[in-house]
């Protein structure tokens, strides 16, 4: 039984989002061909690219499906901010790979979230977040507009962390 803070369960895959919330859309290119969205859709769908980028990931799952409990957290020590969610959907289509997670109980936020890669008819390989979500947590009521900038920040890190393994580049540090 999930137990799901908000009611637009899904909406993610959906062309408009849900009014009353704060939106992301981010969209960039990570690769080109067929090689480039098979390695960048494994990575969106088994946690990879979450932990490369410095997310700290527990799942029940070793890749994404309908249902999985994902707890997502970053920080250090006391300061770190754990996010449990639940996997809404998934897609595992021919040029079209990804998953949204919902947000549950202890979420610092309420909302949803979606990772998708597509390869286009021109062979570029395209990543989509799509998210929205507002405040749940007396900390993140407080932040009040950082906390967009900070979701704004991460996707584009996701972005680039996607792009890396996409394309086989060697690990900056």
């Amino acid at each position: 039984m999930s137990d799901f803070t908000y009611p637009e369960v899904g909406a993610t895959g959906q062309a408009l989002l849900p009014a009353g919330y704060n939106h992301l859309r981010h969209r960039v290119p990570v690769g080109t061909g067929r090689a480039a969205f098979e390695a960048a859709g494994a990575a969106v769908t088994t946690w990879r690219m979450h932990r490369e980028s410095g997310a700290r990931v527990r799942a029940d799952a070793v890749r994404a499906e309908p249902g999985a409990a994902v707890e997502v957290s970053i920080g250090v020590g006391p300061l770190r901010v754990a996010a449990p969610c639940e996997v809404v959907w998934t897609a595992y289509e021919k040029d079209r790979t990804g998953f949204a997670y919902g947000t549950t109980g202890r979420h610092p936020e309420c909302g949803e979230e979606s990772f998708v890669v597509e390869l286009a008819d021109d062979g570029t390989v395209w990543f989509t977040v799509t998210a929205f979500s507002r405040p749940a947590a007396w900390y993140t009521r407080l932040a009040g507009p950082l906390v967009p900038v900070c979701q704004h920040w991460y996707a584009r890190r996701l972005g680039r962390t996607l792009r890396r393994i996409a394309t086989g580049a060697p690990v900056r540090r």
